[in-house]
């Protein structure tokens, strides 16, 4: 962002929080994990590691820089008393006993090297607490030149100090003026983080499992699958459970109605056409009785398709079927109608779906597909949760702005391929109808055979 764009910014901040949305929002928000069990995890447990670790670190940092600076104390003080027994006592001329006393009561070595400069001042490291220290006590109590290596061997210190006719060397232990407990820091927080992670996967699975059974409960409901759930779980995790109870019963007596219904008025229309049929084969053959049967039967495949449409077998169960044998029963079927058809299937071929529903979905398909090609191809593919069924054919097929609105109910198109004669318009939006009830969706578009490739996809 340039300084040009800033007034923009200023006289616009609906343009600026665009900026900021789209230029740190929103990838951020693409790296946030999906699943409500994840993101429940890391609500839970990164706020709590972060102020943990910034607690731990401040109280132990402020711990670690006292007891450095006491430590930095102390071997400052030992030096200064080597410098004044130097000065104060010039006798021990080979400082035999000055060395001694200083390795034994002391815990460290001492040189004195000849005068001279004191080598180059060393980088120093970017965050080192004992540099500091230590270099402040030397100049409050010593207060004299001096070099300091504490980057060089990691457990020793050396410090070299110029005197009036000598310089002091002084090598000592890193831990003579440093506490280093950088492990404990690191162990405490792996520890406690450790504690905390496990401790929120339980209790976060044993919150979402109620939540992962209710989402499968709805779905094989959807399914026409039969169910036994029982709402368990958080307060408002039951209640969901419970809403769904009450949905799925209110859903299942409105289909007990429908079908009710449906028994009802096809009975009394079946048997209003019956008379008709009776009367008309009573009658004396004619050219009017002729066309008053065809009306009839006519009428009769309207009344199978109205219905069939508005019952959609919703109620019956889903079973366990072998999908070869399944669309060789299609292929065998459209055989007998004199159209012929080859069938093709990969993967693992038992599904659970509701058998006569399906079957009337793929039927539709590849009937809809014979009345307008002279090949038929019919290819399933199981692919891991999903079921996919391909119907091609070398027909005219539809063109692209009119692929959505054949599916829709009582919809037939001058030139369409789901318009026969005397049909209802309805095949296509039945099929659809049993897919999507099967949790799944049928889709339109351009087949390899030079016609119209129909697709099936559900979940099994």
């Amino acid at each position: 962002m340039t300084l040009l764009t800033l007034p923009r910014l200023r006289d616009a901040p609906g343009a600026f929080w665009d900026v900021v949305w789209k230029g740190f929002v929103r990838p951020l928000l693409g790296l946030m994990p999906k699943g409500l069990y994840a993101r429940s995890i890391l609500i839970v447990i990164l706020p709590m590691v972060i102020l943990q670790s910034v607690l731990t670190f401040v109280f132990m940092e402020r711990h670690w820089a006292l007891v450095t600076k006491q430590l930095s104390l102390m071997l400052t003080q030992d030096i200064a008393a080597v410098i004044d027994i130097y000065q104060s006592y010039p006798q021990d001329k080979d400082l035999e006993t000055l060395t001694r006393i200083a390795q034994d009561r002391m815990k460290m070595d001492i040189e004195f090297l000849p005068k001279g400069p004191l080598p180059a001042v060393l980088p120093k490291p970017f965050f080192s607490i004992v540099d500091v220290a230590l270099s402040n006590e030397i100049r409050r109590q010593i207060g004299r030149p001096f070099w300091l290596d504490t980057v060089g061997r990691s457990n020793l210190i050396e410090i070299r100090i110029q005197l009036d006719k000598t310089i002091l060397r002084v090598v000592a232990y890193r831990s003579a003026a440093y506490a280093s407990n950088s492990y404990i820091f690191i162990l405490w927080m792996i520890g406690t983080s450790f504690v905390l992670i496990v401790i929120a996967v339980a209790f976060l699975r044993t919150q979402i499992r109620p939540i992962l059974r209710l989402s499968r409960a709805a779905e094989s409901f959807g399914k026409g699958r039969e169910i036994d759930f029982r709402p368990r779980g958080a307060r408002e995790v039951r209640e969901a459970g419970y809403a769904f109870i009450a949905m799925k019963r209110r859903i299942e007596r409105a289909i007990e109605q429908r079908t009710a219904m449906l028994n009802g008025v096809s009975h009394d229309l079946r048997t209003v056409l019956t008379r008709f049929k009776l009367s008309l084969a009573l009658m004396e053959g004619s050219e009017d009785s002729d066309e008053m049967k065809k009306d009839v039967e006519e009428m009769q495949r309207m009344l199978e398709g109205y219905l069939a449409f508005a019952r959609g077998d919703a109620g019956e169960p889903a079973i366990a079927i072998d999908m070869r044998d399944f669309l060789d029963d299609i292929r065998a079927d459209s055989e007998r109608s004199g159209a012929a058809a080859r069938v093709e299937f990969s993967g693992d071929s038992v599904v659970r779906v509701r058998p006569d529903a399906f079957k009337r979905c793929i039927a539709n398909l590849v009937g809809n597909a014979q009345r307008h090609a002279k090949t038929v191809a019919i290819e399933g593919l199981r692919e891991g949760r999903f079921l996919t069924i391909h119907v091609d054919d070398d027909g005219p097929g539809i063109p692209q702005a009119s692929r959505d609105d054949v599916f829709r109910p009582f919809v037939r198109l001058d030139q369409a391929r789901n318009q026969d004669a005397g049909g209802t318009g309805l095949g296509l939006s039945i099929a659809r109808d049993i897919a999507r009830s099967h949790g799944g969706e049928i889709s339109l578009s351009d087949s390899m055979m030079g016609g119209l490739r129909a697709s099936v996809r559900i979940p099994v």
